[in-house]
């Protein structure tokens, strides 16, 4: 099978699941998607990301770039500062399609992206103003009220820093606030200071905000292709709001798992042989687990690394508790080649290997896990892409946003809201002395 699409394989659960479970489970998954596609349901006000692949316009796209041409040329790094949806979209997708060692190899005109917002270690920001100092940068500030105290606390800080650097006329042209389009803190801000400013659509929710401006920037910023992330995105909205379960990936993922839980396996391992992949298994984490984790219900998701994390997580996942679903994220080719060169002493014993690429022995390490963890009693769906790109990027994040919202309606929670993130804010608060 040449692999063009996304694809949802699930040959290594079916010994875990009947064919009248599965059934009636994605009875429910169409059931949940005319829920999610009449906005009948709870959090209705946040479906904005449903349709957002579509409704984006050529000319917003044009503006960031237009922006992105005008910092690229007077910045080496660009700080992206937020916390969870806020950031890790944009992350995900730009750690997936940049080098590993992209901090040592030129951008091709475009600034090296950091992060700010997502912590408050004190070390963190000393060695974040260090580089600083001694680059020219940029700086996108994100969030929708402006008063989160993670990235509050960092663009009060670099913003500082910007300002001493290159005075404030100078840094007000360095600045781009994505924000509310109407109020809050970074809102007010923005129009205090004439800072470019970008919105945070009411209607979509920080984790589902990758296609908004929130992540749009930022991996146009690296230098990536934001109108073929769309494109992919809105190939797959098409498929995945108008196609019946049994030809929709989304929805049988949705409903697999849910039929898997059903059963007990209460921990969800995405696992991929792709380091590039972990930032994109960070965002997948806060998607699903800020959307489920509600009512003393929910999937715990969890990630793990291959095969690094085989030589040191691989025993429990072969032997440990067996309440663990595993879903890889698997990727068909690579997109460039490394040969094993041949050694006449052989010492290592891997000259069998010099015929096949490193892809072929990946694949194979990823089929022998898969099997493996399958005898040992995890049942294991796989999610199948030709190769990691722009476009195919653009799928894969709204196959797992459109599943997460048919998922969290079968589970019976609202998938679209977050109360229990503020109970370490009023903690916190209290202990600081907010008053």
């Amino acid at each position: 099978m040449v692999l063009k699409d996304l694809f949802f394989n699930t040959e290594s659960t079916e010994i875990f699941v009947n064919r009248e479970d599965i059934n009636n489970f994605l009875n429910q998954a169409e059931a949940a998607q005319r829920v999610l596609s009449t906005h009948q349901g709870a959090g209705h006000d946040f479906l904005g990301w449903e349709s957002l692949p579509s409704d984006i316009e050529d000319w917003t796209l044009q503006r960031i770039q237009n922006d992105v041409q005008r910092l690229s040329t007077r910045c080496e790094v660009f700080v992206v500062i937020g916390i969870g949806g806020s950031y890790l979209g944009a992350r995900a997708v730009i750690e997936a399609l940049q080098s590993e060692l992209s901090h040592l190899i030129p951008h091709g005109g475009h600034p090296l992206v950091l992060y700010a917002g997502h912590t408050l270690d004190e070390d963190y920001y000393a060695q974040l103003l260090s580089v600083l100092d001694s680059h020219d940068y940029g700086v996108a500030v994100i969030s929708k009220s402006g008063t989160t105290t993670e990235p509050a606390v960092a663009f009060r800080i670099i913003k500082h820093h910007l300002e001493q650097k290159y005075g404030k006329d100078e840094a007000q042209q360095r600045i781009i606030a994505i924000t509310d389009a109407h109020k809050g803190a970074l809102h007010t801000i923005a129009e205090q200071e004439h800072y470019t400013s970008y919105v945070i659509p009411d209607n979509v929710g920080g984790r589902f905000s990758v296609l908004t401006p929130v992540g749009l920037l930022p991996i146009a910023m690296a230098g990536y292709n934001i109108t073929k992330l769309i494109e992919g995105a809105r190939h797959a909205q098409h498929i995945y709001r108008n196609s019946p379960a049994g030809g929709n990936a989304a929805l049988q993922y949705a409903a697999y798992r849910n039929a898997l839980y059903n059963k007990g396996f209460k921990v969800e391992m995405l696992t991929n042989f792709t380091p590039a992949l972990r930032y994109f298994s960070e965002w997948w984490k806060q998607l699903y687990g800020e959307s489920e984790g509600k009512e003393g219900k929910g999937i715990l998701p969890h990630s793990l690394s291959f095969t690094t994390d085989l030589h040191s997580m691989g025993q429990y996942m072969q032997e440990g508790e067996r309440h663990i679903m595993e879903t890889v994220i698997s990727i068909a080719k690579g997109k460039q080649h490394v040969g094993i060169p041949m050694d006449n002493q052989n010492l290592d014993g891997i000259n069998y290997l010099v015929t096949k690429s490193l892809t072929e022995i990946n694949h194979c390490a990823e089929q022998g896990t898969i099997e493996a963890h399958r005898d040992g009693g995890v049942p294991v769906m796989r999610i199948e892409l030709p190769i990691l790109n722009e476009y195919t990027l653009g799928q894969l994040i709204y196959f797992c946003e459109y599943a997460c919202g048919i998922s969290g309606y079968m589970l019976g929670v609202n998938p679209f809201n977050q109360p229990g993130v503020e109970a370490y804010k009023k903690n916190m608060f209290r202990l600081l002395g907010k008053e």
